[in-house]
């Protein structure tokens, strides 16, 4: 498969009217190469498990009967088994889903942001923000991270005092740096947006990964109306194609949301697939304990090589100290290996995967430092 999805010329593309901010923009997409070690994405790379498979298939098949009717427009089973899979003692009327964690954020921006608005971003952080801001055509203000791309409570919520952004997110574990925030952060950076009344969104993606002793902000919701929470299901429950993400935050915003999203914008595949995993989810998670061990053994590994890897509280390590990030990108993947380059001088982002993956990674990362 090619590295790019574009089906015309830049000529023609920029012979339409697109709107400005559109303009000279890339889409979001990491290359999809068909190699035997595939860990640039973040997927779960463990299969799902055949009594999971199992459950989904036939909970889809029991939808088919019903695919001449609309979806339960308000996915209302889905939403009481998320409350029940987060606890935290949230109730139904505090969840949300659509499809994928990037919709979420996208609806958020839809009814939070647009024009004459502004969302705040901390790179290096997930690339889709700035994407999503300009699909909304909301502005995109770009904090200052400080040394090792840290973000310190008192920096954090000094920038957005100083800002004042209609929409703070806060990705934590952080993509790609794979390290958690500090619970004093999103307080502070909360705290600060109080002045205009704006809403601070924490992206969980990987919180299942996260090391022992990491809190979740989902703690910090009770007292706290403009406070999101996004989760997805595509990494600790290993349903990447099924394209499931969801959000924990006040009742009055997921209300918000209703003002926003598209007629019935989630399938009943869709709702009876999650449905069914959530049933199951202890057996999909026991997958989460085995990556962590993995991505354990990585950073081990790569500290082994002299490398310098970040604590990661993810399913990934990003790692320094390469003298030439993009030839050992290319190094390894002439050896079967599809990493990430996330384009930081002198680092590189790799998925922690099956134990054999692993092994994969670090002797072909071996043999290319060796060159």
């Amino acid at each position: 498969m090619s590295t790019t999805d574009s089906q015309s010329t830049p000529e023609a593309l920029a012979a339409l009217p697109l709107r400005d901010n559109l303009r000279g923009l890339s889409p979001y997409g990491a290359p999809q190469l068909d190699v035997p070690v595939t860990l640039n994405t973040n997927e779960n790379t463990h299969p799902v498990p055949d009594e999971v498979v199992h459950a989904i298939t036939a909970s889809v098949a029991e939808a088919a009967v019903t695919l001449n009717r609309y979806p339960d427009r308000e996915f209302t089973e889905l939403r009481k088994r998320l409350a029940e899979y987060l606890g935290h003692g949230l109730s139904e009327t505090q969840l949300w889903a659509a499809n994928g964690s990037n919709e979420i954020l996208q609806q958020l921006l839809q009814a939070f942001g647009g024009p004459g608005r502004t969302v705040m971003g901390f790179p290096p952080t997930y690339s889709m923000y700035p994407l999503l801001a300009a699909g909304t055509d909301t502005g995109y203000l770009a904090g200052v991270r400080g040394e090792n791309f840290s973000l310190s409570a008192a920096s954090a919520a000094q920038q957005v005092a100083e800002h004042r952004p209609n929409v703070v997110l806060l990705c934590s574990p952080n993509n790609p740096t794979g390290t958690a925030l500090g619970l004093d952060v999103v307080e502070a950076v909360y705290e600060a947006a109080e002045a205009h009344q704006g809403m601070v969104v924490v992206d969980e993606a990987y919180a299942e990964f996260a090391l022992d002793g990491t809190a979740s902000a989902l703690s910090l919701l009770p007292g706290r109306p403009r406070l999101v929470v996004t989760r997805t299901m595509s990494k600790a429950f290993a349903l990447a194609g099924a394209r499931l993400g969801y959000l924990a935050a006040a009742p009055e915003v997921t209300d918000a949301l209703r003002l926003v999203r598209l007629p019935y914008h989630l399938s009943a595949v869709s709702q009876a697939t999650a449905n069914a995993a959530l049933q199951h989810y202890g057996v999909l998670l026991e997958t989460v304990e085995d990556i962590k061990r993995q991505r354990d053994r990585i950073v081990e590994g790569l500290r082994a090589l002299g490398l310098d890897p970040a604590v990661s509280d993810s399913n990934f390590v990003f790692f320094g100290g390469l003298g030439d990030a993009h030839a050992v990108w290319q190094g390894l993947l002439d050896r079967g290996v599809l990493v990430r380059d996330v384009g930081i001088a002198h680092h590189l982002r790799v998925t922690a995967g099956t134990e054999t993956e692993t092994t994969a990674f670090l002797d072909a990362l071996a043999e290319v430092l060796a060159v």
